[in-house]
């Protein structure tokens, strides 16, 4: 698990490319501290496991499903990506819960300045806006970020200084993808819905049962 507060920007060395996934070998400095082979680090917010660890990199092995639903695949040596630890069990939980499990990408449409912010906004598919509301939380490119304003098509988030220094975000132009993961919470809710609604257990059967 993850909270969406990147530790630093990392650079692609170089992708391999396999015959449907690829190996990527990431240089980075920070989250490399007390790392071991076999842990997780979050990729522009894909949980990827590390492998092949030395003083200043890492590789990762990427599978078909992940390129498919992420920007993992456009990336090419001397990319910049977004890079987070596991949260350990003693840490802050400063972001939100981020599972590193990417929904699917997002278009910018625009990156308009507010004083000392950065309005980003984002088009994104119907299925992935469902999940999203005002003043909730949004995961782009692994960076935990409050949702301003949404609507069917896109959705809006104000980025301060900070944050659009140490992250890529504002690195980022009309057109180029982003990974979206929305909150956790909703999907969960959702699908134990659908269950209780198939099962009968409707708001009119709670109603007559003396629960509202």
């Amino acid at each position: 698990m993850f909270t969406g507060i990147v530790e630093e920007m990392g650079r692609i060395a170089r992708v391999e490319h396999g015959a449907k996934g690829a190996r990527l070998y990431v240089s980075a400095r920070t989250v490399l501290e007390g790392t071991k082979p076999g842990d997780s680090i979050a990729v522009n917010g894909v949980c990827l496991t590390a492998t092949d660890l030395t003083a200043n990199s890492f590789a990762a092995d990427v599978m078909a499903e992940t390129l498919r639903r992420s920007n993992l695949g456009a990336l090419s040596s001397g990319a910049c990506v977004n890079l987070e630890r596991a949260m350990p069990a003693n840490g802050r939980f400063g972001g939100h819960i981020v599972s590193g499990h990417i929904d699917g990408t997002g278009a910018v449409i625009e990156l308009r300045r507010e004083d000392n912010a950065v309005w980003v906004k984002v088009r994104a598919a119907p299925s992935l806006t469902r999940y999203m509301v005002e003043k909730g939380s949004i995961a782009i490119d692994g960076v935990s970020l409050t949702i301003a304003a949404v609507s069917e098509s896109d959705f809006s988030v104000s980025v301060i200084p900070h944050t659009g220094a140490e992250t890529t975000l504002l690195t980022r132009r009309p057109g180029d993808a982003v990974n979206l993961e929305c909150d956790v919470i909703g999907k969960y809710v959702e699908k134990l819905l659908a269950t209780e609604q198939r099962q009968g257990i409707t708001p009119a059967f709670l109603a007559q049962n003396g629960f509202f």
